[in-house]
């Protein structure tokens, strides 16, 4: 068993308690702090048998004074290593930062620039004590972070990339685990540059604000955690420990006469002193526990009810308030009068948490643990053996089955031990590339790598795993099994040659080079020359195997044009300038009235929006063959080639949607962007106009209706993943449909005819006449808005 320990901070006089000429009511002596009451003090009025000051005594009493005292060194020197010790021990461990709002809670546990406070200190310490272990490797290791906020009492994630997953977690309670939040990310760390990268990502999504006794006052608890798994053999015995430390800085509690708190800063401190309050209750309610168990004879008595679940903070740290782990409270005062009340109520919180008596032990791993006990159990029959006379229970039943069991047991053992060590070995293998990392997102895992990859998309519906290829500088060669050279990417499957093709990345640039008589295509285009790929790229190798291509660094810079051009989707955008396949500029005719054939939409909207984040605009070629001796499909399945595309006349992009309206009246309106020669001009369409306009053209030119058209959902029209796919979808229809009437005999031809007085080109007027769903001004004045 361990006590919690508690240690006291006072800061300095800060501007508003010396331009209110505030005088000290603190004052420490060793591990003693005093607190007088300024009414009660000499040549004030009161009682003069009180005594005006109350001493209390805890395992660290900081000052504020000029004896250097109270640095961020001399807090980590004597709290951060017992986390440090706790965590190599295999211990959970626990940080609290407590006390009233603008006392120096974030200070301490954060610090400023150039001053780090205990978290960055205990990180950094715990990677260096890792890096000098793994240099003598004494053992293996592995961390995983998290960082959430409680605003409100409500969870939020503040590593999440996506805001609309990261608001309004669950809490819930595992009964082996204890609570945890449901959904909330982990992100695997190498080094304490990862972890400061995620820590001021985290420290700028947090919730502050300012208010009368705080310019910068954190508005929401916030605990960051580090979950630390190391693994060793220790005397040839496997052991493997998880250590949870969790890291807690607390919003301040505070009065609103004090701070002006009004409106939603006031709701704010209305949850904030709610969940300080029942943390106060907590720790009274296991300060009695405790004390009842010592006056007992360390029965605890059963009538008192500990409020965990009275407040989101209280249920999240119910382990390391009155469970399996070593806590560390510091509380954090102001040493002026004008807070007395307030630094009076935190010292008194203090006093009390010290007599909370945890059970820490040490987390081992589930089958190291069985591998212990089984090797006890083994020395024990082998014990059993020697004290017998073997000759004498030769032909014993009790010998035989204790031979068996002991081989049973051994055997055993010897698999658990292969077992654990492999996991291992294999896992720290891939983690120690650099270009490698891992996190946790809800249920989900993601694996980032820093390089060029391939991704497999396997069509098998047995395959169970997710296969990713690296690019390394350099070539890498892609072949089958049979190849005479060994190939850095085996591939089977028909119309794989035994050296199919190479991927070339040249200081980040990635080009795939196809071998002769090698099926290759990227973005459903054949390619015979040395190709660039780009982001998104989806590229066929023979007839069965696909894979996609990521590029992380170009991703990251598509990232961020996307925020200053806010389009969804920035591979699909790559598709503006894209001219429509000859399958959909000459649509068959059948009879008086022009049809279409749905098959040739299929084929040359594979051609106009390729994959998830390319286009066969992205596949680059670079010098090679001539570019007239590249096979199509086509000709590899006896086909003719087809003649080249023209460009519409019409040019019609969606770079974006935007959200409207309010309540019962709030949806999505896409912006038309369409451009005719010289002119451009822009409207902005719901969803329900483009049913109108389809409806419509369907019922005037009848080969339009069989186009494809995202259909009308019941659910979910104001998610904005199905706004997204819409605008794709929309975004395709209208290309396929100004490719369709820009052919003969539509009013949109631009072609010359035989006649050249009744030809006449495309303007932006006869676009408009095709519908005014395409005029500028038309849907403005609709109680929904433009669109």
């Amino acid at each position: 068993m361990a006590s919690v320990r508690v240690a006291v901070r006072v800061r300095p006089m800060n501007r508003r308690e010396k331009d209110l000429s505030a005088k000290c009511v603190i004052k420490m002596d060793g591990a003693k702090t005093s607190i007088t009451d300024p009414k009660l003090s000499e040549g004030a009025a009161g009682d003069p048998g009180r005594d005006p000051a109350k001493t209390f005594t805890y395992d660290f009493a900081y000052d504020s004074g000029g004896s250097g005292l109270a640095t961020q060194e001399k807090v980590f020197l004597d709290l951060g290593r017992d986390v440090l010790e706790a965590a190599f021990e295999g211990y959970n461990a626990c940080v609290l930062a407590y006390g009233q709002t603008g006392s120096g809670k974030s200070y301490t546990m954060m610090g400023n620039p150039g001053d780090a406070g205990l978290i960055p200190r205990i990180c950094e310490a715990l990677f260096g004590r890792v890096a000098d272990a793994a240099r003598r490797d004494e053992a293996s290791f592995r961390a995983e972070v998290s960082y959430l906020e409680i605003y409100n009492e409500r969870v939020r994630d503040l590593l999440r990339r996506k805001s609309a997953q990261a608001s309004n977690l669950r809490v819930r309670e595992h009964p082996k685990d204890g609570p945890y939040v449901q959904d909330l990310s982990k992100h695997l760390v190498q080094n304490y540059g990862d972890v400061e990268e995620l820590m001021e990502a985290g420290n700028v999504k947090r919730t502050t604000a300012s208010t009368g006794m705080n310019h910068v006052s954190s508005r929401s608890h916030a605990i960051f955690t580090v979950n630390f798994t190391q693994a060793k053999f220790d005397a040839e015995m496997p052991s493997e420990t998880l250590s949870k430390i969790h890291l807690v800085d607390l919003a301040g509690s505070e009065r609103a006469d004090a701070t002006g708190a009004a409106g939603v800063r006031l709701k704010e401190s209305g949850n904030i002193n709610k969940s300080l309050v029942t943390l106060g209750n907590v720790i009274c309610a296991l300060a009695d526990l405790c004390g009842d168990a010592d006056a007992n004879g360390g029965q605890k008595r059963k009538s008192v009810f500990v409020p965990y679940r009275d407040s989101v903070l209280t249920w999240l740290l119910k382990d390391s308030l009155g469970g399996n782990s070593k806590t560390i409270v510091i509380a954090t005062v102001s040493p002026a009068d004008v807070n007395y009340g307030e630094t009076l109520s935190t010292l008194r919180y203090a006093n009390r948490a010290k007599n909370i008596i945890n059970k820490p032990t040490v987390n081992e791993d589930a089958n190291v643990r069985l591998i212990r006990e089984l090797r006890a159990e083994i020395a024990r029959l082998k014990d059993l053996l020697l004290r017998g006379d073997r000759t004498a229970l030769l032909d014993s039943p009790t010998a035989l089955s204790v031979e068996e069991k002991l081989q049973r047991n051994q055997a055993k053992v010897l698999a658990l031990t292969k077992e654990w060590t492999n996991k291992w070995n294999e896992t720290q293998n891939i983690l120690k590339e650099e270009t490698l990392a891992l996190r946790k997102e809800g249920i989900g895992v993601v694996l980032d790598s820093q390089l060029p990859h391939l991704l497999g998309i396997d069509d098998d519906p047995l395959s169970t795993g997710v296969v990713l290829y690296r690019l390394k500088e350099g070539r890498t060669y892609v072949g089958r099994e049979d190849a005479a050279t060994q190939q850095d990417i085996v591939v089977r499957g028909a119309g794989v040659e035994s050296e199919h093709c190479a991927f070339e990345n040249r200081g980040g640039t990635v080009t795939l080079v196809p071998l002769p008589a090698a099926l290759c295509s990227v973005n459903g285009t054949d390619v015979a020359a040395p190709t660039r790929l780009t982001q998104g790229a989806v590229i066929l190798l023979g007839r069965t195997n696909t894979f996609r291509f990521n590029h992380p660094k170009e991703a990251a810079r598509l990232r961020e044009k996307r925020k200053v051009s806010p389009a969804p989707s920035p591979a699909v955008s790559a598709h503006a300038a894209t001219p429509p396949p000859p399958s959909l500029a000459r649509p068959r005719r059948s009879g008086p009235s022009p049809t279409f054939d749905p098959s040739d939409i299929g084929e040359a909207l594979t051609g106009a929006v390729g994959g998830d984040g390319g286009g066969a605009a992205d596949a680059e070629p670079l010098p090679g063959p001539d570019p007239g001796e590249r096979r199509s499909a086509e000709e590899l399945r006896g086909g003719s080639l087809a003649e080249p595309p023209r460009r519409p006349a019409v040019r019609v992009d969606i770079p974006r949607y935007v959200l409207r309206g309010q309540g019962k009246d709030e949806h999505f309106e896409f912006e038309v962007k369409m451009s005719v020669e010289d002119e451009t001009w822009t409207v902005f369409r719901r969803y329900s106009r483009f049913r109108e306009l389809r409806k419509r053209l369907s019922c005037k030119y009848p080969q339009l209706a069989a186009l494809e058209f995202p259909p009308k959902k019941i659910f979910g029209n104001k998610d904005e993943r199905v706004a997204a796919e819409r605008r794709n979808q929309l975004e395709r229809y209208l290309r396929s449909v100004f490719a369709v009437m820009s052919t003969s005999g539509s009013p949109l031809c631009d072609d010359p005819s035989d006649d050249a007085e009744l030809a006449r080109p495309v303007s932006k007027r006869s676009v408009c006449e095709l519908s005014p769903f395409f005029k500028k001004g038309v849907f403005e004045s609709g109680r929904h808005g433009t669109g």
